[in-house]
C-alpha cells in the first residue's frame, strides 16, 4: 500500500500555538478512421450515442462524461505500476494485462451507463444499445458481483465507487439533480402560445438584473425532444457540485468568481447597454450578403478573452499562407450559430469536444504522445488519458460556469431587449421616448419610429406606433423553415427574438457566463496540451455545411460555408462567438466565459498529469493548528485530494503515535479534524495515500 506520512510536523503546545456539433462532425484534414478502436474508444461511442437522444443538459452530461472517464482510466490504472486511480485505488496484475484491462474497462463502463442513462429520455433504446454492445465483446451483463479478482469484479467494484461517489458529489443525482431551496420571483415570460410568437414586451413585475423563465405551449429541445412548458433551471445545484481541480474557501461561493455581470442601472450600465447593442448588431446582419474573409488567413489567433485576433501569416505545418475563404456574412453567422447549438444529433457542448477528441486521435496525422513528447503509447493509453483530463476540463467547466449561472443569475437578451424596448431610448435625453433605462439607439439598427418613418413608404411604417422602438433584426423561423427564409427586417423591439427555433428560442438557465464559450476553452487547452500542439492536426479543421440543406431554423445557407480552424483556441471562440450571432448571450457573457474555461482546462490537465506518473503522491501537505481559547479545541486543517485518504496522528516524542482520526476519504480539497486541545507539547502529522489504512 502506498502512503504518504507528511515530513514538515507542525508543534502545538498551550502557551504557542504554531498558526500554521452537434448537429454534424468536424472534418479534419486528411482524416482517416482508425481500422481499429481502443475498448475505451468503443465506451466513449456508447456515452455520446446515449447523450444525443437524451434530454440536453450539459452540466450533467459533463458529469457523466467524467465519470465515465475516471472508470476507464482507473481500472487501466489497476495494471499499471505508476499511474494512481482518481476515486479507486487498487493494484492487480494478470497472465493477459491487454484482455484483463479490456474487460474491466467494459465493467465499469457498462455499470456506470446503466446507471446514469436508466432514467434518460430515451433510456430503453440506451439499455438495448449497452447490452447489446457487452454481448458484442463477449461478457453477460449477468455477472453483478464486486467480490474477488477477476476482472469482472473489478469493474464492477470500481462502478459501485463511482456511483456512490457521485451520489455524494452535491449535484443531488438521487433527487433528480433539483434544488428544493430554489425560487426565481421572476415572473415567466410567455413567447409562444397557439404555434404563434408571442411580444409586446415582458410581464409586469419583470426585473432587468435577473434570468427570467420562459413559457411556450409546444416546448422542444433542441434535439426535438419534448421540453418542459415553463423553463425549468437546468443545471440549478451545480453551485454545489464537486469539480476534478477547482478549490474555494468559500462554499457559497463560485469555483472562479469573476465579480458578476454587467447590469443595467449599475456602476457598468454604459457597458450593459453596449453589451445589449451588440447583440442587436448581429441579429441586423443575418441576412447580410456583404462579403467576409473567413480563412485562419483573416480571423483567429485572439488573444484570450478578446475578438482581437487577425489570423495566421501561414500554415505552420505546410509553411504556406491559409487561402482566402469569402462568404456571404449572413450565411457564416447562420452557419456557426446552428453548428455550435446543439442541434438534432448534439453531444451537448462537452460531448462535442469528445467527438472532436476521437477524430484529432483518428487522424494518421497525430502522433500519440502524451504532451508531444516522449514515447508513442498506444490508442488504450492515448483514449483513457484523454478522456480522463478532457472530460475532467469540461466537468471543471461546467462546475466553474453553472456555479456562476447560479450565483449571479444572469439576464438573458431576450428579457433585456424586450425590458429596454418598452421603456424607450437612452441615447438622447432631449428626444422622443427617452428613459434611461431604454436601448441606446443606432442609425440602422435601433432607431425611434417618427411620424415620417412611420408613413406609408417609410422603413418603419406598419412596424408600430409613432415613438416605439424598432430594431432592424430576424423576425423569427418561417412558416416552412425547410423551404423558406426570413430576411431580417424592422420590428418593434418588444417583439425581438434570438436565432432560435420557436419551440426553443434560450436556455433553460441564467446567461452570465456562456457555457459554450467555458467548454469550449477549457477542452481547447486539453487538447493543445495532450498533443503538444495548438493547432489541428496538419494546421487546418474544417466543417462544410451544403447550400440550402444544412440550416434548421430557416432554408441555407446560400452557398456551401465551410468553417476554418487553424487551432482549437480558434474553434473554441467560434464556439463562444456563435451565442451572439443566436442572440443568447452578450459578449461578456462569452469573454468571461473563455477566461474561465482557460483556468478550468489549465489546472485539470496539470492535476490530472499528476495521477498519471504518480508524483500525486509526492506532494507536499503542510497542515495548519488553530487554537479555539473558547471551548479548548484545537482545529487542524490541511489541504487534501478528493479522493485520497487521510488521517491525523499526534505525538508527545515523534516516536510514538497515536491517529486521532481514522482515514477518511477527501471529498474536497481541504480536510479539518477538531480534537481537544493539548495540555502539552504535541506534534501532529498527516499520513495520506490512495487508500484507507
Amino acid at each position: 500500500m502506498q502512503t504518504r506520512t507528511q515530513a514538515s510536523i507542525l508543534t502545538a503546545n498551550l502557551s504557542k500555538l504554531g498558526l500554521y456539433i452537434f448537429g454534424a462532425l468536424f472534418v479534419l484534414m486528411g482524416a482517416e478512421r482508425a481500422s481499429a478502436q481502443s475498448i475505451a474508444r468503443t465506451w466513449s461511442e456508447e456515452i455520446l450515442a446515449a447523450i444525443r437522444i437524451d434530454t440536453p443538459n450539459p452540466p450533467v452530461h459533463a458529469r457523466n462524461l467524467f465519470h465515465l472517464a475516471v472508470g476507464m482510466y482507473d481500472a487501466w490504472a489497476v495494471y499499471d505500476t505508476v499511474a494512481i486511480g482518481y476515486v479507486y485505488h487498487e493494484r492487480q496484475t494478470a497472465a493477459d494485462i491487454a484482455s484483463a484491462r479490456r474487460q474491466a474497462i467494459s465493467y465499469a463502463a457498462y455499470r456506470i451507463l446503466r446507471n446514469r442513462y436508466a432514467t434518460s429520455a430515451n433510456a430503453p433504446t440506451t439499455t438495448a444499445a449497452l447490452n447489446s454492445r457487452m454481448a458484442s465483446l463477449g461478457y453477460s451483463t449477468s455477472i453483478t458481483t464486486t467480490l474477488g479478482s477477476t476482472p469482472a469484479a473489478l469493474g464492477n467494484r470500481i462502478a459501485a465507487n463511482i456511483l456512490g461517489w457521485g451520489n455524494l458529489d452535491g449535484s443531488n443525482q438521487p433527487g433528480g439533480y433539483s434544488d428544493p431551496n430554489y425560487s426565481n420571483p421572476q415572473p415567466t415570460m410567455v413567447v409562444l402560445q397557439g404555434g404563434v410568437v408571442q411580444g409586446g414586451g415582458v410581464p409586469a413585475g419583470t426585473s432587468p438584473l435577473r434570468w427570467q423563465p420562459l413559457a411556450f405551449d409546444v416546448a422542444l429541445t433542441q434535439n426535438g425532444l419534448e421540453a418542459d412548458k415553463i423553463q425549468k433551471y437546468v443545471g440549478v445545484t451545480w453551485l454545489n457540485t464537486l469539480p476534478f481541480a477547482h478549490s474555494r474557501t468559500d462554499a457559497s461561493k463560485p469555483w472562479i468568481d469573476t465579480g458578476g455581470p454587467a447590469l443595467l442601472g449599475s456602476a457598468k450600465d454604459a457597458m450593459c447597454k453596449q453589451e445589449i447593442l451588440k447583440v442587436l448588431r448581429s441579429s441586423s446582419r443575418i441576412s447580410s450578403a456583404a462579403l467576409l474573409n473567413i480563412s485562419p488567413a483573416s480571423i483567429g489567433n485572439n488573444p484570450l478573452g478578446t475578438d482581437g485576433g487577425t489570423g495566421y501569416t501561414s500554415n505552420p505545418v505546410t509553411g504556406s499562407p491559409y487561402a482566402s475563404n469569402l462568404v456571404p456574412t449572413g450565411d457564416f453567422a447562420r452557419v456557426l450559430a446552428e453548428f455550435w447549438a446543439d442541434g438534432p444529433n448534439s453531444e451537448t457542448p462537452p460531448g462535442h469536444w469528445h467527438t472532436l477528441a476521437n477524430q484529432v486521435a483518428d487522424n494518421p496525422l497525430t502522433i500519440k504522445r502524451i504532451g508531444g513528447t516522449g514515447p508513442v503509447v498506444d490508442g488504450l493509453e492515448w483514449d483513457v488519458k484523454t478522456y480522463f483530463a478532457l472530460s475532467a476540463a469540461t466537468h471543471d467547466a461546467a462546475c466553474a460556469a453553472w456555479s456562476l449561472k447560479r450565483y449571479y443569475e444572469g439576464v438573458r437578451p431576450i428579457t433585456l431587449i424586450r425590458y429596454m424596448g418598452g421603456k424607450g431610448q437612452c441615447t438622447n435625453p432631449a428626444g422622443p421616448s427617452y428613459s434611461a433605462e431604454g436601448l441606446p439607439l443606432e442609425t440602422g439598427v435601433v432607431e425611434v419610429i417618427t411620424s415620417a418613418t412611420a408613413a406609408v413608404g417609410g422603413r418603419h411604417y406598419g412596424v408600430g406606433s409613432v415613438g416605439d422602438i424598432a430594431v432592424f433584426s430576424w423576425p423569427g423561423e418561417p412558416t416552412s423553415p425547410s423551404t423558406q427564409t426570413s430576411a431580417v427586417r424592422w420590428m418593434k423591439a418588444k417583439d425581438w427574438v434570438p436565432y432560435q427555433r420557436k419551440t426553443f428560442n434560450t436556455p433553460a438557465f441564467p446567461g452570465y457566463v456562456s457555457g459554450h464559450s467555458t467548454f469550449s476553452r477549457a477542452a481547447a487547452e486539453v487538447l493543445t496540451a495532450i498533443t503538444g500542439s495548438a493547432y489541428f492536426p496538419g494546421g487546418l479543421g474544417s466543417f462544410t455545411a451544403s447550400a440550402n440543406s444544412y440550416l434548421v431554423f430557416e432554408r441555407g445557407p446560400s452557398q456551401n460555408i465551410t468553417l476554418q480552424w487553424a487551432t482549437y483556441y480558434d474553434a473554441a471562440d467560434q464556439a463562444g462567438q456563435s451565442r451572439l450571432w443566436g442572440g443568447i448571450h452578450v459578449p461578456e457573457d462569452d469573454f468571461t466565459g473563455r477566461i474561465v474555461g482557460s483556468q478550468s482546462g489549465i489546472q485539470a490537465w496539470n492535476l490530472a498529469k499528476k495521477y498519471w506518473d504518480g508524483s500525486i503522491l509526492n506532494e507536499v501537505i503542510i497542515p495548519e493548528l488553530e487554537f479555539q481559547t473558547a471551548s479548548n479545541q484545537l482545529l487542524i486543517r490541511c489541504p487534501s485530494r478528493r479522493g485520497m485518504y487521510y488521517k491525523v496522528e499526534s505525538s508527545p516524542d515523534l516516536l510514538n503515535w497515536t491517529t486521532l482520526a481514522f482515514a477518511a476519504r477527501a471529498s474536497d480539497t481541504q480536510s479539518t479534524l477538531t480534537t481537544t486541545a493539548p495540555g502539552a507539547a504535541t506534534f501532529y502529522r498527516v499520513v495520506w495515500g490512495p487508500q484507507s489504512f
